[in-house]
């Protein structure tokens, strides 16, 4: 007679943990992949990256803005956005203001050629998390804050500059 070997519950779901573990892994994979991928097919199609793309719709949206300002609409800090106005200033989508007495305050504005990209290009990558955000209850979009919340600090990366 063949006798049927117990399973040990910690065996399971120590496999449960594994298959688990694996499939966060494989999403947090997912999600740089399709950023890099986004990334990629703008700079293909519009000469632009990500974070410039944002600096011109942050412009769009809002008019001229102080670099200061753009920084807080996108997210990083104000060192960053220099670089992103000097690309975006280079390709003749947007243009450095002086117009007030002190020489140190500068406003940023969209050319004609930043408005007709921030006009045409497709919405950030983030807006479609958004509009996904928008199809969940508060329970989901809570778990999923803390759940996202608890990567970041074993990451050790929420001191990290989003650009």
């Amino acid at each position: 007679m063949h006798r049927k070997r117990k399973i040990n519950p910690k065996e399971m779901s120590s496999d449960i943990y594994e298959k688990r573990t694996k499939e966060i892994i494989f999403s947090i994979r997912r999600l740089i992949q399709a950023s890099e991928l986004y990334s990629k097919e703008l700079n293909k199609k519009y000469s632009v990256s990500a974070a410039q793309l944002n600096c011109l719709l942050a412009l769009y949206e809002n008019g001229p803005l102080s670099p200061s300002q753009i920084a807080k609409h996108i997210l990083v800090n104000s060192s960053t956005v220099t670089g992103i106005i000097d690309r975006l200033e280079e390709k003749d989508f947007v243009e450095r203001l002086r117009v007030s007495p002190d020489r140190r305050i500068v406003t940023i504005e969209l050319t004609r050629a930043g408005k007709k990209l921030a006009k045409n290009a497709p919405p950030p990558i983030q807006q479609k998390i958004i509009n996904g955000l928008r199809r969940l209850s508060k329970k989901e979009i809570d778990q999923t804050a803390f759940a996202l919340a608890k990567l970041t600090n074993m990451l050790d990366v929420e001191d990290l500059e989003v650009t």
